[in-house]
């Protein structure tokens, strides 16, 4: 019998999982494979290590949104441990899975099946390590600042409900950027280093970021009148990329250098990250996905 470990989040978007794991379990157990359950902590999360070791997996399961997804992958990296990972998705923001067009009966097949493709990941300043989308900027901030309970409740309408009073905060920072070692400056908002093209629950973003491609995609918002935000905001909805618009500054490349004379602390996953400056390599089919 195949040997899985679920990690799951019990608070990962309406704190709803629970009410699913059992069927979880039940719909493993139909394939012949038996799951170990962790629990993710608020703090610290060193027993993931251990669970690894004694029960000895196969591959693991990680359900919860990109945070949850994000943490498991940076506990493997870090600890030298190489398996397989799949996804259930159940938490506010699911932006992977859906790229990946991840269903529970998908991820119940693959792992069945064995079914897995390589996915690159970005490591942040060789210590950190993301799997869709590095970021830093005005909406950045704003993500971190929301109330996890008001998040948890809203889901990702908490984010933009705080955008409205902080339009008048938006302030351009000037950004100098170094992509296989060529020099751009940009005066932007903010930027998005992809791994995919699904960010903030929009799918398509950019029309030429690859999640095995062993390169990423950095998307910089350049200082814009606010009609001009408001088309882009439009292009964005109606499922646009937006790398060719005037006011987008885009790149591809494997690896990043990104500077600022002012303080701008980075997101990873949804996550907060280091302060900048920050130095992203790609690293290529660095993980296996179930799918």
């Amino acid at each position: 019998m195949k040997k899985i470990l679920l990690v799951y989040n019990p608070v990962s978007g309406h704190a709803a999982f629970k009410n699913r794991l059992d069927a979880v379990i039940e719909n493993f157990q139909r394939r012949g494979i038996f799951l170990s359950v962790y629990r993710t902590q608020a703090e610290d999360n060193s027993a993931f290590v251990e669970c690894v070791k004694i029960f000895q997996p196969e591959g693991i399961i990680a359900a919860g949104g990109d945070g949850t997804l994000h943490a498991v992958i940076n506990w493997l990296k870090k600890n030298s441990l190489d398996l397989p990972v799949g996804i259930l998705g159940s938490g506010t923001s699911n932006d992977f899975a859906a790229h990946l067009n991840l269903t529970d009966e998908k991820i119940f097949d693959a792992v069945a099946n064995d079914s897995t493709r390589p996915v690159d990941l970005g490591c942040v300043n060789g210590k950190e390590f993301f799997v869709n989308v590095a970021s830093a900027g005005v909406f950045t901030s704003i993500a971190h600042e929301v109330d996890s309970r008001l998040k948890n409740f809203l889901g990702k309408s908490a984010y933009y409900l705080r955008v409205p009073g902080e339009l008048k905060n938006f302030k351009s920072v000037p950004l100098e950027i170094f992509a296989d070692g060529k020099n751009f400056s940009v005066d932007a908002f903010l930027f998005l280093v992809l791994n995919s093209p699904s960010v903030a629950s929009f799918k398509k973003i950019s029309d030429t970021a690859k999640i095995d491609d062993g390169k990423l995609d950095l998307l910089a918002l350049k200082k814009c009148s606010a009609a001009a935000l408001i088309n882009l905001t439009k292009k964005i909805l109606a499922g646009e990329a937006i790398q060719s618009d005037e006011n987008i500054f885009s790149v591809q490349a494997k690896t990043f250098e990104i500077k600022s004379c002012v303080a701008l602390t980075s997101d990873l996953d949804g996550e907060a990250g280091d302060l900048l400056p920050l130095k992203i390599e790609t690293l290529r089919h660095a993980v296996n996905f179930f799918a």
